[in-house]
């Protein structure tokens, strides 16, 4: 058996929780407290970490984080990212500035999302359609990231379930071109 660190990362309120609570087979352990920053129209906020876990078919664990999603707690996130295989970015499209909460997130999970595997879920598309795929798109590009970048509603399961596949898919590709590297050189 093999244990995977998954990051999930994104806005307050982009769906992390709600995320690890759709697939986590044990209950979340959840560092969440009332928020008071009156930008986000949101009960609780996340200041540490959420924590989950899923057992794979053939037995492989998935140690699911979350990291808190305000600036303001971003120490946190590169002490959460050490070791992780990948990184879902989780973005809310009925923020203000959808784009730019993208941009922050590389910015801040470079390292990572350079060396490890990266998927890109878009929220609340279906209520809030602009900007659509293709400007995230852009951005990426723009950024110099290619990585699987989908419409996604964190309350399904199977939804979120497919941004884990996704993310494995791409890890699994990125140790292949890892393997063929090291036997050209």
């Amino acid at each position: 058996m093999t244990e995977y660190k998954i990051l999930l990362t994104g806005t307050t309120g982009a769906g992390k929780t709600t995320a690890i609570a759709a697939i986590s087979e044990t209950a979340p352990v959840r560092t969440d407290v009332k928020n008071n920053d009156a930008a986000f129209a949101k009960a609780t906020t996340t200041v540490g970490l959420d924590y989950g876990e899923l057992t794979l078919d053939n037995g492989d664990k998935l140690r699911l984080y979350g990291t808190p999603g305000q600036e303001r707690f971003s120490f946190m996130w590169p002490i959460l990212a050490q070791g992780a295989l990948g990184i879902v970015v989780l973005i809310d499209n009925s923020r203000p500035d959808p784009l730019a909460d993208l941009a922050v997130y590389l910015k801040g999970f470079e390292g990572l999302i350079r060396d490890a595997a990266c998927v890109v879920g878009v929220g609340r598309m279906q209520t809030h359609p602009e900007p659509g795929l293709g400007a995230y798109a852009e951005a990426l590009h723009a950024a110099g990231v290619l990585c699987p970048l989908l419409p996604v509603d964190v309350r399904e399961q199977q939804e979120v379930l497919m941004l884990m596949d996704l993310l494995l898919t791409q890890f699994e590709s990125k140790s292949q071109t890892y393997d063929l590297e090291k036997a050209a050189a």
